[in-house]
């Protein structure tokens, strides 16, 4: 079924006019359970201004954003926006929004190619801020575009205390109009395009004087039924599942920005980051049982998902344990951090390797990274009881990376532990929790001696797969 939404309150009644003209369709009336049709009013400050200042340009912004975000919620399929100088902006607005936006200007377009050839003298009746933007040049420029002389006449017939907007179709407003008209015919038009969508509230009686002007409303409605629009081409968007803890996060977005290849602001990924340092204490729940944070993380996601993001990424290795069972009820897929690194680590060092894992308890007795080691072929070496504590000593200690700190015991703590699994025969180690590596910041290697350990940072790897992803 085609959801198709029109934005009224810009232009009250021509929005009215173009929402009658979809209902009115022969194939919609031959056709009546495949069509579901939505016109929205808000409450619009600005309905009555000319479109003289920028002011009034950014105020249909945020209005018809606000209405679109709307028409996302409802599923609609495509979107009319009846005013010509909104679609100045339809570029910038479409980046924001899902849903395609009919453009009334390749409306306009399609219907005069197939009416009259190139060079055609077209007359051109619109607005002061679309006539001094040029906004129709760009798509007719194969043809000879005509203004009427009294512009500011037209205005009153538009604008005016007794103009068109305000419901007058007769009087002086349908003469003013008419003598623009009539100008522009004897200048030798082949044909009238309005510019503005209240003209075709009086475009009948225009035609029973033998004017040659068209209906946009009723092209716009046509052509929007006539054309299936693809959804608009949008920037990827990573939602971060953040607060696990706040400066591993931190972190993470720091490595995603540092190893995306952009020239300038606008080339980086779109991030829309949950910062939830309120979700309860994985491992505290893996080893102690105590509050469960599943559906606070769910939670979060779900309203990641809500955000638009295309992906999720959850910088925090504990939390991977309860991925499976948030994923089963998720739209947007969470890209696993753990199997990520257990795919580096097969490419980059074979697959007989021998891996270590420094990690907290939780992940360590979850056995979250051992399933996918082993999924991998790859062989897992941890800590005993006693090296596991100096692991939990760096990452909660009083002087652990959790309190802020990145020397120090944190660090001796962990460097004991590394030591433990690579005298066990580790061959990498990877910092399974996402503050280990703020201890490592520009190391990537254990170094005693003659051998040298590369240390595998789980959260760069992660980065470097999402910008994959992207470019």
């Amino acid at each position: 079924m085609e959801r198709i939404a029109v934005i009224g309150g810009l232009g009250t009644l021509s929005g009215g006019d173009l929402f009658f003209k979809l209902l009115k369709n022969q194939q919609v009336l031959k056709n009546q359970l495949n069509y579901h049709f939505i016109f929205e009013q808000q409450p619009y400050s600005q309905i009555n201004s000319p479109l003289y200042q920028e002011e009034d340009i950014k105020s249909r912004k945020y209005y018809t954003y606000n209405v679109c975000k709307n028409f996302e919620s409802k599923g609609v399929t495509s979107v009319l926006l009846p005013c010509f100088a909104c679609h100045s902006f339809l570029d910038e607005l479409q980046k924001e929004i899902s849903i395609p936006i009919v453009n009334i200007f390749e409306a306009l377009s399609n219907y005069v190619s197939s009416k009259v050839g190139k060079g055609a003298k077209i007359g051109i009746l619109t607005s002061d801020y679309v006539k001094v933007n040029q906004l129709l040049n760009s798509y007719f420029k194969d043809y000879d575009l005509l203004f009427p002389t009294q512009q500011e006449q037209l205005m009153e017939a538009i604008y005016g205390e007794q103009g068109i907007k305000n419901g007058y179709f007769d009087g002086l407003a349908l003469e003013y109009v008419y003598e623009a008209c009539v100008e522009l015919n004897n200048l030798g038009c082949d044909i009238i395009l309005p510019g503005i969508t209240e003209l075709s509230l009086i475009v009948e009686q225009l035609w029973k004087r033998g004017i040659p002007i068209v209906d946009v409303n009723q092209i716009y409605a046509d052509y929007a039924l006539m054309n299936k629009n693809s959804s608009p081409k949008k920037a990827f968007k990573l939602g971060i599942l953040g607060g696990i803890g706040p400066s591993a996060t931190v972190d993470f977005m720091n490595k995603i920005i540092k190893n995306t290849p952009a020239k300038n602001d606008q080339e980086h990924i779109k991030m829309v980051v949950e910062q939830n340092p309120q979700i309860p204490d994985r491992t505290a729940n893996l080893v102690y049982h105590e509050t469960d944070p599943t559906i606070a993380m769910f939670s979060t996601c779900k309203r990641l998902e809500a955000e638009g993001a295309d992906a999720i990424a959850i910088p925090c290795n504990t939390a991977h344990a309860f991925v499976n069972s948030i994923q089963e009820h998720l739209n947007t897929p969470i890209i696993n951090m753990l199997t990520t690194t257990a795919e580096y680590i097969k490419e980059h060092y074979g697959g007989k390797i021998k891996v270590g894992l420094l990690a907290t308890s939780g992940t360590i007795q979850s056995e979250v990274y051992h399933d996918v080691l082993k999924a991998f072929g790859l062989n897992i070496i941890v800590p005993d009881e006693k090296h596991q504590g100096y692991v939990m000593e760096s990452i909660y200690g009083k002087d652990g990376v959790k309190a802020g700190y990145t020397d120090g015991n944190c660090r001796k703590n962990i460097l004991k532990s590394a030591d433990y699994v690579i005298n066990k025969g580790a061959q990498v180690v990877i910092l399974g929790c996402t503050e280990l590596p703020l201890i490592f910041p520009d190391e990537s290697d254990i170094i005693k001696g003659s051998q040298k350990t590369p240390l595998i940072d789980p959260t760069l790897i992660l980065a470097r797969k999402i910008v994959s992803m992207t470019t």
